[in-house]
């Protein structure tokens, strides 16, 4: 396979997965935290989903480290021109690799592409009021999940296949180890909250976000305990947005891909893949915070491997 359709596979998944899972994260911000309206200022609400996006220093330098308001927040992560990571950017781009791999994927993929950026792009040229935006967070996040499907009935298994499975559980791997790395530093902290109406709608978010709400429900009966929390989103291997079912699933890719005479593509999945086949305790004794941060530097430097040796 051409180095540049393998490059535009895996980024076509990763955007589309960063654009859904952006969506995913303002829908539930926007339904969820306004419970905690008279407990939390609209800094507070909104400064964590800059740090996730790590589009916080941008907005700070867009906006003169003016004051950050639900408005300026809306328009900047979802329709930002100048927003590398908003969700405008990420359904471009997704469409720009999906025509650069057009022979590689289906026809109702493709038509799925142009239908999904006509769409959002003409709504997203308007100012965003939140009712408008929650509906178009909503329509969004249906959308990719249409997409996925159509990809995975439509699209012929090999190389071409495993690239874009190996981008959308990379980016989900990031998406997720960032949410939990921030959301649960905000939430953990404040024992005084503990058992109140805000720490459950806290707990509720963070999950809802991640699309685990109901699955944690069902394996956890006794309240939000943070490490419960922690070992359901890092460990659990039957949640699907789970690190290490992320990560296993692009071993799977890489499997079919294969990785003879990629010798550093091939080291850094495999410490990749030995920092979440560990314990709950392991993580606990290391602590959330470093076991997160180590593992993010880990997802960078396999990023930095793959695309020395399979795109350039």
């Amino acid at each position: 396979m051409l180095s540049r359709i393998a490059d535009s596979m895996y980024w076509m998944a990763r955007y589309l997965e960063r654009a859904g899972e952006t969506a995913r994260l303002m829908e539930i911000n926007l339904l969820y935290l306004v419970e905690a309206e008279e407990d939390m200022g609209e800094e507070d609400k909104w400064r964590p989903i800059l740090q996730i996006n790590a589009s916080e220093p941008l907005y700070d330098e867009q906006f003169g480290g003016g004051s950050i308001s639900t408005s300026r927040v809306l328009q900047f992560i979802s329709a930002g021109r100048t927003n590398p990571s908003s969700i405008r950017t990420c359904l471009r781009l997704f469409r720009e690799n999906a025509r650069v791999a057009r022979d590689r994927i289906s026809k109702e993929m493709w038509e799925a592409v142009n239908e999904i950026w006509m769409s959002f792009d003409e709504r997203l040229k308007g100012s965003l009021s939140a009712e408008r935006a929650g509906a178009l967070f909503v329509e969004l996040r249906n959308q990719v999940a249409r997409f996925n499907g159509l990809t995975a009935s439509t699209m012929m298994r090999g190389e071409a296949y495993a690239f874009y499975q190996l981008g959308g559980c990379f980016e989900r791997a990031d998406m997720t180890s960032r949410t939990l790395d921030v959301k649960y530093h905000i939430i953990l902290p404040d024992l005084s909250m503990v058992g109140s109406a805000l720490d459950y709608y806290q707990w509720a978010a963070l999950l809802k976000s991640l699309s685990g709400f109901e699955a944690f429900r069902r394996n956890y009966h006794s309240g939000f305990m943070p490490a419960d929390v922690a070992e359901f989103v890092v460990l659990n291997r039957a949640f699907p947005r789970s690190i290490v079912f992320s990560v296993e699933h692009m071993g799977n890719a890489l499997a079919i891909i294969g990785l003879e005479r990629k010798d550093a593509t091939d080291a850094a999945f495999a410490q990749l893949s030995t920092m979440v086949h560990v314990t709950r305790q392991q993580i606990l004794d290391t602590g959330l915070h470093e076991y997160l941060e180590s593992l993010l530097l880990r997802l960078s430097q396999f990023h930095g491997a793959l695309a020395e040796e399979f795109f350039q």
